[in-house]
C-alpha cells in the first residue's frame, strides 16, 4: 500500500438468499452495511462493494426508522453499485487497504469455505491491510490461512455472533454450524458480551464485532488503524527523504572539497 492509494475499502456481501431448508429468505443485514458505509464515507474513503456470486445481493432485515439505513438505500452511488456487484473471484485485493465482511445469516452458507474469499482476505492482511467483520461476517474468516501458515484467527481475540444470540433468534438448529464454536475450533480466543450489546474486539489488524449493534464500532476502529498506517507511511517517507538529502549534501560537500 502507498499513501496515494490509501483509503479504499471493500465491503463484501453474501449472495445466499435461503435460510437452510426452511424456505425463508435471508441475505445480508442492511444495517451492518449501512453504518460502516457511512463511517468510511465520512472519513473520506472510497467504498466499493462485492458479493460472493456477483449481481444484486439479497437483503435480510432493515430498520425503516434508521436514518443511516435510509441514506444508504437511497444513495445513488450505492444503488448503482449494489445493482450489479462484482463476484469476489474477480476482485483484485491489491486495490484495497481494508476489507469488511458484512454480516447476515446468508454468510453462514457462502462465506465459510469459499476459497476466493479466503484468498482475498489473506491477501489484504498479508499486504498490511485491515480486516474487519461483524456479526455472522466472521464466517468469512474460517479457514483463512495467512502467508505465515497460521489461520487468521489462530491465537487472536475475536468477537462474533454468539451461541446465546443464535439461540435467542431461534436459528441454532437452522444454521450449518454455530459461529462461536467454529471460531473456537479454529484456535480463536472468542470474547463475548451480553446479547445485543455493542462489543468490538481489536487484535492488531483484525477488527471484529459481535452483532448488528457493533457494526459502526468495527468501522470506527478500522479507520483508526488506517489512519495510523498513513502516519507510519508518511514518517517513513519523510525519513527516506531526509536521508537522501543528507547523502546529497555529503556528496556536494565532498565535490566542493575536491574542487
Amino acid at each position: 500500500m502507498d499513501i496515494e492509494t490509501m483509503k479504499k475499502v471493500l465491503l463484501v456481501l453474501t449472495s445466499h438468499d435461503t435460510l437452510g431448508d426452511t424456505g425463508e429468505p435471508t441475505g445480508y443485514y442492511v444495517g451492518e452495511a449501512a453504518h460502516p458505509w457511512k463511517v468510511f464515507r465520512d472519513a473520506g474513503y472510497v467504498v466499493d462493494f462485492a458479493s460472493i456470486a456477483g449481481g444484486q445481493p439479497p437483503q435480510d432485515g432493515k430498520d425503516e426508522d434508521d436514518e443511516v439505513q435510509q441514506q444508504y438505500l437511497e444513495d445513488e452511488t450505492v444503488r448503482a453499485s449494489l445493482y450489479n456487484t462484482p463476484r469476489i473471484s474477480v476482485v483484485d485485493p491489491a486495490q484495497y487497504d481494508a476489507v469488511y465482511l458484512v454480516g447476515g445469516h446468508g454468510t453462514m452458507w457462502d462465506f465459510a469455505g469459499n476459497p476466493d474469499l479466503q484468498s482475498l482476505v489473506a491477501a489484504v492482511h498479508d499486504a498490511g491491510g485491515i480486516v474487519g467483520a461483524v456479526c455472522h461476517g466472521p464466517a468469512g474468516l474460517v479457514d483463512v490461512e495467512l502467508s505465515t501458515g497460521l489461520r487468521i484467527v489462530e491465537g487472536r481475540r475475536v468477537a462474533a455472533f454468539t451461541n446465546a444470540e443464535e439461540d435467542e433468534v431461534g436459528k441454532s438448529d437452522v444454521v450449518p454450524f454455530l459461529l462461536e464454536d467454529k471460531l473456537v475450533e479454529q484456535g480463536a480466543d472468542v470474547r463475548t458480551a451480553p446479547n445485543w450489546t455493542e462489543h468490538v474486539v481489536v487484535d492488531d489488524r483484525l477488527v471484529t464485532g459481535q452483532n448488528p449493534q457493533s457494526a459502526a464500532g468495527v468501522a470506527k476502529e478500522m479507520t483508526k488503524l488506517l489512519t495510523e498506517v498513513v502516519r507510519e507511511q508518511k514518517a517513513a517517507q519523510e525519513a527516506d527523504s531526509a536521508a537522501l538529502r543528507q547523502a546529497r549534501d555529503a556528496e556536494k560537500a565532498e565535490d566542493d572539497g575536491e574542487a
